[in-house]
């Protein structure tokens, strides 16, 4: 259980690591919100994996995703998470 949450940490960490590289603009957040970035994105990632690639017989529904999946997750949970904290100054 340990070793899992450990890896789950570390692939968060990474996955959050390179969607924040790949998303423009300025990321000022912490270490522990980019590692909840990349453990979501990383749920995102394998929900959209399972609705894209399997099949009905297949059907597992929410599952953590590889590291590839992980990043791409990530990054739409970024972009997500930017839009919504956004504050511009209304002019």
């Amino acid at each position: 259980m340990i070793g899992f949450l450990i890896g789950l940490v570390i692939v968060g960490l990474i996955a959050g690591f390179v969607a924040r590289a790949l998303v423009p603009g300025d990321d000022s957040m912490g270490v522990g919100t980019t590692i909840l970035i990349g453990i979501v994105g990383s749920f995102v990632g394998g929900f959209l994996a399972d609705v894209l690639f399997r099949s009905e017989g297949e059907d597992q529904g929410l599952s953590p995703a590889g590291i590839i999946g992980s990043i791409l997750g990530a990054v739409i949970v970024l972009l997500i998470y930017n839009a919504m904290t956004s504050r511009r100054a209304v002019r």
